[in-house]
C-alpha cells in the first residue's frame, strides 16, 4: 500500500513531536561552563505544566518544584522531575526561577534579635551594611513595619515565630551571593532569595490571628544530664541525683501546677565513661539510665538512678568519651515532643577527639553542635576545674573543645561554664538554678503566659546570674519556636529579595544558614571525596609529592585531561578537579580547595593532624546524613528517591 505525501508529512511530524517530549535529550542541559552540573530551574505559584508547548491551559504545579531542564526555546522550557532522560512536559520560562547552585536558606531561631529584614535592592541593603552605625536606622525600618507603614524598599521580614521547616517545609532558594564586610570588620554574606513557599493560598502569613495563650499551655521541656561517671565523679553525680529529686519533689507538690512528671517537665539521665574494649572494667562507655518521661514520679525517678555510681576502675586516658553521651541523648531522646529541649553536660575532663582509636562516635564537637542545632537542643557544658585535670594540662584542650560544641547561635555565644576547682557546691547551686529555671518556664506556659525575653544584664564573672540570664533568654526563644510549629506559622508565598546573613546591628548573630541541597549521589561522592582526600594526606605526612601524585592517580580515574593534571599550575586540590561541579561557586571557605603541595609541606605535623582529623569527622557525620531518612526533602511531585535532597550546611562541607 502506497502512503501519499500529506500522510507521510504527518506522520513525521507526530514522530518528531512525540520524540521531542519523551526522549528530547538523553541528558538534562548543563549549566554554562560546566561539564557535570545540569540546569535546575525552580517553580513559582503561576506555574502550569503542559503536555505540548501549544497547549493553552496546562496543569498547576506546587510552587516549590524543582525541574531539570532538557530544552530551552528562549520563551518555553521542556522539563523533567529527574536527570535520567525522561521529560514531564513545558513550562513557560517566565513563571521559573534559575537555580545554579541549588543552595537555600534556613532562618535560625531568633531568639531577642530583631526579625530579618528583607530588602528589594542589593544596593539598599549594602548602603545599611556600610553604615558605621545602624542601629537607629534599623529600629526606624522595624517601627515602619510594624505599624503596618509600606516601604518600598522593602519586600518581607522574616515570620514573627519561628519556621520549623520539618514540619511547615518552606524553601528560601538562594539565586546569588556576594560577600561583604561591616564597618566593625566583621564578614557578612548577602544573598539574593526567592521564596517558594508550600502554601500558597497563605497571603494572610504570619499576621493572622492566633492563641499564643491557648497553644502555650500544651508546652513541656526534656533536660537530660549528660554526666561523667568515671573514677572521681561521685560527688557530682550523688548532688546531681540531689538536685532532679528536689526540684521533681517541688513540681509534685506545686499548687495548680501537673502532678505529673509525664505532664510537665522530664527529666533524662545518660552517664558516660570511655572505651570498654581498653578497660572492660569500665562495663559502659554510655549508658541511658532514665530516658525523659520514663519515671512517672519521685520514686520511679529515685529507683533508676540507684545503679548510677562512678567507675571502680581507671579509665585508659584522662579524656573521657563525652561525645558518646551527647550523641545518644541527640540520638536515643524523642525530641518532637518537647518546645523546651536542653542537654546538660557535666564532666571534669576533656572529650576523646573523633580520630582517637578509642573514641566512639567518629565525631566531634563541630558534627554535634550541628545535629544539636537541627533538633533544636541546646547544649550546657558545666566544666569542672578540677586539681586533676590542672596536672594533666587538660582544661585549656577540653574548655576549646566544649565552647566549640556549647555554641549557641541565639545567645550567639557558648553555654559553657567553668567551675573553678570543680567546688561541689557551686555546682549544685548552678544545677539547682538551671532546673528551676527550666521548671518555671514550664509553670508559666502551663497558665498561658510566656517567659520574659530577658533578664537582669548578668555579670559575666557571676555563673549564676549568667547562667540564669542565658536560660531566660533560650526559653523565650524556644517558646516562640515552639508556637511556630504549633501554629504551622509558613514563611512568605513568593517574593524575590536580599537578605543579609547577619543581624545589621549585632553583626556577630547569625539571621539565617545557608544549606546546600545534595542528592543521595552527590553526598555519596562529597563522602568518597574527603576520604580519597584523608587517604592521601596520610600518605603525604611522610611525602607531599606521594600524596599529590595519588590525588592525581585518583583525578586521571575521575577522566580529568592527563596534560592538564601536568600543569605547573594545576596543584591544588581544587584545580585538579577532585572538588565536585556543584560544591563550585558556594559562598564558604574550603577547608581543602587550596590546600597545595607546597603549602600541605610546610603545614605543621599538628595542623596536618588537625586537617585529617576533622576531614575524618565529616566523613562520618555524612553517614549520618546518609541515614536519616526524615530529613531527605522531595522536590517535585515525580521525583525520585535519587533525586531526594538533604540540606546540608555549608559549614559540614569539605
Amino acid at each position: 500500500m502506497k502512503i501519499n505525501m500529506l500522510t507521510k508529512s504527518i506522520l513525521l511530524t507526530l514522530s518528531l513531536s512525540v520524540g521531542a517530549f519523551a526522549y528530547a535529550a538523553d541528558k538534562p542541559l548543563l549549566e554554562e561552563g560546566k561539564s557535570t552540573l545540569y540546569k535546575r530551574v525552580l517553580t513559582t505559584p503561576n506555574c502550569t505544566l503542559m503536555k505540548t508547548k501549544d497547549e493553552a491551559k496546562g496543569t498547576p504545579v506546587s510552587s516549590f518544584s524543582r525541574y531539570y531542564v532538557y530544552e530551552d526555546d528562549g520563551s518555553k522550557l521542556l522539563v523533567g522531575s529527574n536527570a535520567d532522560g525522561s521529560t514531564d512536559g513545558y513550562l513557560n520560562k517566565d513563571c521559573t526561577v534559575d537555580w545554579k547552585q541549588q543552595m537555600a536558606l534556613m532562618f535560625t531561631n531568633r531568639g531577642t534579635r530583631e526579625r530579618a529584614i528583607i530588602f528589594s535592592d542589593k544596593e539598599k541593603l549594602e548602603s545599611l551594611i556600610n553604615l558605621d552605625n545602624p542601629k537607629d536606622t534599623i529600629a526606624k525600618i522595624n517601627k515602619d513595619l510594624d505599624s503596618n507603614k509600606k516601604l518600598d524598599y522593602v519586600v518581607s521580614r522574616e515570620p514573627e515565630k519561628f519556621v520549623d521547616y520539618k514540619k511547615q517545609f518552606y524553601l528560601l532558594p538562594v539565586l546569588e551571593s556576594a560577600d561583604n564586610i561591616f564597618a566593625d570588620g566583621n564578614t557578612v554574606r548577602e544573598l539574593k532569595i526567592a521564596s517558594v513557599s508550600a502554601k500558597q493560598e497563605d497571603k494572610k502569613d504570619e499576621s493572622k490571628k492566633t492563641n499564643d495563650t491557648g497553644d502555650i499551655t500544651a508546652f513541656k521541656a526534656a533536660v537530660v544530664f549528660v554526666i561523667d561517671s568515671s573514677i572521681s565523679m561521685q560527688p557530682y553525680l550523688d548532688r546531681t541525683k540531689e538536685a532532679i529529686n528536689k526540684i521533681v519533689g517541688q513540681i509534685e507538690k506545686e499548687e495548680g501546677f501537673t502532678s505529673s512528671l509525664a505532664d510537665s517537665v522530664h527529666f533524662g539521665l545518660i552517664s558516660f565513661r570511655s572505651s570498654t574494649k581498653a578497660v572492660p572494667g569500665l562495663e559502659f562507655t554510655s549508658k541511658m539510665f532514665v530516658k525523659p518521661g520514663d519515671a512517672k514520679d519521685l520514686n520511679e525517678f529515685t529507683n533508676k538512678l540507684q545503679d548510677l555510681k562512678q567507675a571502680t576502675v581507671s579509665s585508659k586516658l584522662f579524656d573521657e568519651d563525652s561525645y558518646a553521651g551527647v550523641a545518644q541523648a541527640l540520638k536515643d531522646v524523642n525530641w518532637k515532643q518537647y518546645g523546651g529541649r536542653y542537654i546538660v553536660l557535666i564532666t571534669d575532663a576533656g572529650a576523646i577527639s573523633a580520630s582517637n582509636s578509642l573514641s566512639s562516635t567518629g565525631l566531634d564537637a563541630k558534627e554535634l553542635k550541628l545535629e544539636a542545632e537541627h533538633q533544636g537542643a541546646a547544649i550546657y557544658t558545666l566544666h569542672l576545674l578540677t586539681d586533676s585535670g590542672k596536672r594533666n594540662k587538660n582544661h585549656e584542650k577540653a574548655s576549646k573543645q566544649y565552647k566549640d560544641l556549647s555554641f549557641n547561635k541565639i545567645l550567639n555565644k557558648p553555654l559553657y561554664y567553668g567551675i573553678d576547682a570543680g567546688n561541689v557546691q557551686k555546682y549544685g547551686e548552678m544545677i539547682d538554678l538551671l532546673a528551676k529555671a527550666i521548671t518555671d518556664q514550664v509553670k508559666l506556659a502551663s497558665e498561658g503566659q510566656l517567659s520574659a525575653g530577658s533578664s537582669v544584664s548578668a555579670d559575666d564573672k557571676d555563673l549564676n546570674k549568667t547562667l540564669d540570664n542565658d536560660t531566660i533568654i533560650l526559653g523565650h526563644a524556644m517558646q516562640l519556636a515552639y508556637l511556630g510549629s504549633k501554629q504551622n506559622v509558613s514563611a512568605k508565598n513568593f517574593f524575590e529579595g536580599w537578605i543579609a546573613d547577619r543581624d545589621l546591628v549585632n553583626t556577630t548573630m547569625q539571621t539565617s544558614t545557608p544549606v546546600v541541597l545534595l542528592t543521595k549521589a552527590q553526598l555519596s561522592d562529597m563522602r568518597d571525596l574527603v576520604k580519597n582526600v584523608v587517604e592521601a594526606a596520610n600518605t603525604g605526612i611522610l611525602s607531599p609529592d606521594d600524596m599529590f601524585n595519588q590525588l592525581r592517580d585518583i583525578a586521571l580515574k575521575m577522566g580529568k585531561d592527563p596534560e592538564e593534571l601536568k600543569s605547573k599550575d594545576k596543584q591544588s586540590i581544587a584545580s585538579l578537579g577532585l572538588l565536585g561541579e556543584y560544591l563550585d561557586d558556594l559562598p564558604y571557605k574550603s577547608e581543602i580547595a587550596n590546600i597545595d603541595e607546597e603549602y600541605f609541606a610546610t603545614m605543621s605535623p599538628q595542623d596536618q593532624d588537625n586537617l585529617i582529623r576533622s576531614l575524618e569527622s565529616k566523613i562520618k557525620y555524612y553517614q549520618t546524613y546518609n541515614d536519616d531518612t526524615e530529613r531527605w526533602v522531595k522536590l517535585s511531585d515525580k521525583a525520585q528517591s535519587s533525586e531526594y535532597v538533604y540540606p546540608v550546611p555549608l559549614e559540614a562541607l569539605p
